[in-house]
């Protein structure tokens, strides 16, 4: 049901590209369907809003006043909830709040001997657009997860986009949006979401940003709206790799694999292990334990297709490899996990020993879970604070400084054939 490798094998690598390979997002049937959603939106707004949220959602929008949901509906959902509900929803936003604090950065400057002051202004974005996905799943912890560092970071605006197939609303969904801050609820998805939020319609305001994951429809259309607003990543499918030395309980590391498997069929969850029999005993849990997952055509789906146990000679073998797929989430399934740390260079988020669930990181731990997948951790990084910051530079010269800066900016701009460059500095260097 599950690939089994060895890293041994002469054609291993070709067969770990093949399994890591990813190109949905370059479709291009998704990318012309996208295409024509975006142009649609722009055309006809709030009513090609409307005509997509029926056609795909199955809803029976008539305005979109059926498909927004006001602040008051987001309260009431949360003081419904059971009490165990809202224990569990408000100390996973006091956990990822925070954490999030700790990365607010904040305006600095300095000032030199001859008056120059250099620095850094800091302001938090105005308005950002918040995708949560709604089609397989609900994701009440995406919400946390992209309101509350926006939150910290000072955006003024957050709107929420959230698919509601049938129009039937995830309460749990809602009564987060309450806790975390958002500003507008509007129960639509997919690339037209997307393109509203890029864009505006009559009902829905332009933002600022785009942030949050979303299936290949939304990928696409956060990739072509990219310059119309900014977005934070292009998110596949989610990953688990877990580095293993054998000595975790099989059980442990077979539903640790089925927690990402159970997202979606495209899903990818990948053991690293040098021990032989342990690698038999975990596919024996697999036949075990899938049985009794809810989400069982699923997760086995995403296992056949994408999934690997994979031999490895060593641990430092495993972790080489690890290294070159780059994962989304990486479980260090080690004794001494500490040790192991400081050899890995590229993973979205790193789960240290064996008690240490990847489940932890998604809902409460308090480190962000959008990540960075299909290997961009060698150059992205997880949702943060500093996603809805931007930086202003800052200089003041006083009068001994623009000419001694002058000078060195007048010569260069000589040296680039740029006249009035050179001039303007001179102008500072010559004042009287």
């Amino acid at each position: 049901m599950i690939t089994q490798l060895s890293s041994q094998q002469p054609d291993f690598q070709a067969k770990l590209a093949k399994l890591l390979a990813w190109e949905t997002v370059a479709n291009p049937a998704v990318i012309s369907t996208v295409e024509e959603i975006i142009k649609n939106i722009r055309q006809r707004g709030d009513q090609a809003l409307i005509d997509y949220s029926n056609q795909f959602d199955q809803t029976s929008a008539s305005s979109m006043a059926d498909l927004s949901i006001s602040k008051a509906e987001l309260k009431a959902a949360f003081e419904a909830l059971d009490k165990s509900q809202k224990t569990a929803l408000e100390a996973a936003a006091k956990r990822i709040t925070a954490f999030h604090q700790k990365q607010k950065q904040t305006t600095w400057t300095e000032t030199e001997a001859d008056g120059t002051m250099l620095g850094q202004k800091i302001t938090p974005l105005e308005r950002v657009g918040l995708y949560v996905p709604g089609g397989k799943a609900a994701y009440p912890s995406s919400v946390l997860m992209n309101a509350i560092p926006a939150t910290v970071a000072g955006v003024e605006e957050l709107i929420m986009t959230v698919p509601t197939p049938h129009g039937i609303s995830n309460p749990l969904v809602l009564a987060a949006a309450h806790i975390s801050g958002v500003s507008q609820v509007f129960t639509i998805g997919g690339a037209q979401a997307i393109a509203a939020l890029a864009y505006g319609t009559k009902t829905v305001a332009k933002v600022d940003k785009i942030v949050g994951p979303g299936n290949a429809y939304v990928s696409a259309a956060k990739r072509a709206v990219f310059g119309q607003v900014g977005i934070d990543m292009i998110a596949g499918p989610s990953e688990i790799l877990i580095i293993c030395d054998g000595k975790t309980d099989p059980d442990w590391i077979a539903m640790d694999l089925f927690s990402q498997a159970e997202h979606d069929e495209n899903s990818q969850s990948i053991l690293l292990c040098p021990d032989a029999d342990f690698i038999k005993k975990v596919s024996d849990s697999i036949e075990k334990l899938l049985p009794e997952m809810d989400r069982k055509s699923i997760i086995k789906v995403a296992l056949a297709n994408r999934g690997a146990l994979i031999q490895t000679k060593n641990i430092a073998e495993a972790i080489e490899i690890s290294n070159q797929i780059a994962p989304e989430h990486l479980e260090l399934s080690v004794e001494n996990p500490e040790q192991v740390l400081e050899k890995i260079k590229h993973a979205g988020a790193i789960f240290m020993g064996k008690n240490t669930c990847e489940a932890l990181g998604d809902y409460c731990a308090g480190p962000n879970h959008v990540l960075p997948t299909s290997g961009t951790a060698r150059f992205c990084s997880p949702l943060g604070v500093y996603d809805f910051q931007k930086k202003s530079s800052l200089i003041f010269a006083s009068k001994q400084s623009a000419a001694a800066l002058g000078a060195i900016a007048a010569t260069l701009a000589d040296g680039e054939g740029l006249q009035a460059h050179a001039r303007s500095a001179r102008y500072r260097i010559e004042q009287k």
